[in-house]
């Protein structure tokens, strides 16, 4: 077996690798056609983030069954090009968090005390003691926007500095929220209240500038702002128009829309530092990613084991074929119930029914869970500790039986219940491998679950279907399926669009606006 190093990565990692009894090259910098060139050689590949692995590369790996990321992001893999040619993508999600934590932490700090600046003007040989007043971080109100791994590790740590800590986290309970010592707020009341907000989240269409123009206007004056998760979700030109006219009185940003930023305007501003996405660069947790993907390529090569894999559940050979279309539905169902339920959820039942009662119910269990965090979570969440991460967020998870599946030969269903409320999704399989989702709540529907959908409430009156292809016509959006279903004849309708290219928020904005029309959320599957 042999395995190519394409990044550079920590001495250990090469060490247990061929302590082993790999055959390991290690080929750092190579461009995308020398990587095409060499890939039908090896069997497993372990990257950082130079490496781009594109569909184009993976159909040039013959004999690759494994991609190890030494990190948790997997942004620079095709995905969808690895699973369909059976290649198991593994990353190290826990790797990273304390050392992101700690990094939030300490730009919050500079921040509040003008670090840097004053760094700065110490080696231009000035002694400007009173340009430098700073601020302090005792009793302020710390909002954070997305308390999982690192952002619960960041609400430790600040509670430590006596900073009362408030959380904007959809998909987190109130009686988690207590256990953490935390306030659960919504959004207008985070940005209302905090003094500082650091954010936590993945990138994903729902957070895509979720930080604007409008809900910086409802911010508190003189409020700062530290970023140390994915540039996108703060829009950099409304970031900046605030700094300038002091609405934000600083901004601590890791990350940028685009890497290396080029010529970005925020960094003129001397009420902004920043540092080139360092939240995972320190010796030991480097150190901590190379030996985990290192270990987990040995036991899958070696051992047959997966460990930490995004993409595959740990199943026997034998059952995957049997198991796999389940399993892609589960997940289907998991993905699009997180990305239309609201609030925070305390239970999730999956019922199996018909001839899904005669499986091996546990990993497309596993799976409808990973489904439904990874739009929360995105590469923190994989098929090993799916199941972990929703006892931690306060997630109570079920399983029940029957032989009944009504009108369809199987059936999975997964029931959401929060504190005031209740919702499930009901999906089948057609041909046998096909995911359809066939009910949501009160409303019978076919719809196949895949790409970037519009799923939007609306009344059954005439015109809404028209309003909604004229809209997207002109704004040049392709419409690939159209799926609906209603309660009554002229009661509360669905309609599921497919679309070839993602809607912006304004255009999600524009359909909200047309006559009928009660919600509109986009989804991406």
């Amino acid at each position: 077996m042999k395995v190519l190093v394409s990044d550079n990565i920590s001495p250990k990692c090469i060490e247990i690798l061929k302590k082993s009894g790999l055959e390991v090259d290690v080929k750092t910098g190579m461009k995308p056609e020398e990587l095409k060139a060499c890939i039908g050689d090896y069997h497993g590949l372990i990257i950082r983030s130079a490496t781009k692995v594109t569909s184009e590369i993976i159909n040039a790996a013959k004999n690759l069954k494994v991609i190890g990321r030494a990190g948790s992001g997997l942004d620079n893999v095709d995905r969808a090009a690895a699973t369909k040619k059976g290649i198991v993508l593994m990353n190290t999600p826990g790797g990273n968090t304390i050392t992101t934590a700690e990094h939030s932490i300490a730009l919050m700090v500079a921040l509040a005390r003008q670090i840097p600046q004053a760094t700065i003007s110490m080696k231009a040989g000035k002694w400007e003691k009173k340009k430098f007043m700073g601020v302090e971080l005792f009793n302020k109100t710390l909002g954070i926007i997305g308390i999982g791994n690192i952002g619960s590790q960041v609400a430790k740590r600040a509670q430590g500095l006596a900073m009362n800590v408030i959380a904007y986290d959809p998909f987190l309970s109130e009686d988690k929220a207590k256990t953490m010592g935390v306030e659960k707020v919504d959004i207008k009341e985070l940005s209302r209240r905090s003094d500082f907000i650091t954010i936590h989240t993945p990138l994903t269409p729902e957070t895509r500038n979720m930080i604007n123009k409008e809900t910086i206007k409802m911010m508190k004056p003189g409020v700062r702002i530290i970023n140390c998760a994915r540039g996108g979700i703060i829009n950099e030109k409304d970031l900046y128009e605030a700094l300038v006219g002091g609405k934000i009185a600083g901004a601590a940003l890791d990350v940028f829309e685009k890497e290396p930023p080029e010529n970005n305007p925020l960094l003129t501003l001397n009420n902004v530092i920043s540092t080139p996405h360092l939240g995972a660069s320190t010796k030991e947790a480097q150190e901590n990613v190379a030996v985990a993907v290192a270990e987990q390529v040995v036991d899958y090569l070696i051992h047959e084991t997966i460990r930490n894999a995004v993409n595959f559940p740990s199943i026997p050979s034998d059952q995957v074929a049997r198991l796999q279309p389940f399993i892609n539905l589960a997940e289907k169902l998991g993905g699009f119930a997180a990305q239309i339920f609201e609030g925070g959820v305390t239970e999730i039942t999956i019922e199996y029914r018909g001839e899904a009662s005669e499986i091996n119910t546990s990993p497309v269990t596993i799976a409808a869970i990973k489904g439904f965090l990874t739009p929360i979570l995105e590469e923190t969440v994989n098929f090993v500790n799916a199941l972990f991460i929703a006892r931690e967020r306060g997630i109570e998870v079920k399983e029940t039986k029957s032989t009944d599946a009504g009108d369809y030969q199987s059936m999975v269903l997964m029931r959401l219940k929060a504190k005031d409320k209740e919702s499930h999704l009901a999906g089948t399989l057609f041909s046998k491998k096909d995911p359809r989702i066939v009910a949501i709540d009160n409303f019978k529907v076919e719809i196949v679950p895949d790409g970037d959908l519009l799923f939007i409430y609306n009344n059954d009156k005439p015109g809404v279907i028209g309003n909604i292809g004229t809209l997207l016509s002109k704004n040049d959006i392709n419409i690939a399926r159209m799926h609906f279903g209603r309660e009554t004849s002229g009661g509360r309708a669905i309609s599921v669009v497919t679309i070839d290219t993602p809607a912006t928020p304004q255009i999600i904005e524009k359909i909200k606006r047309l006559p009928n029309i009660l919600s509109v959320k986009q989804i991406t599957l």
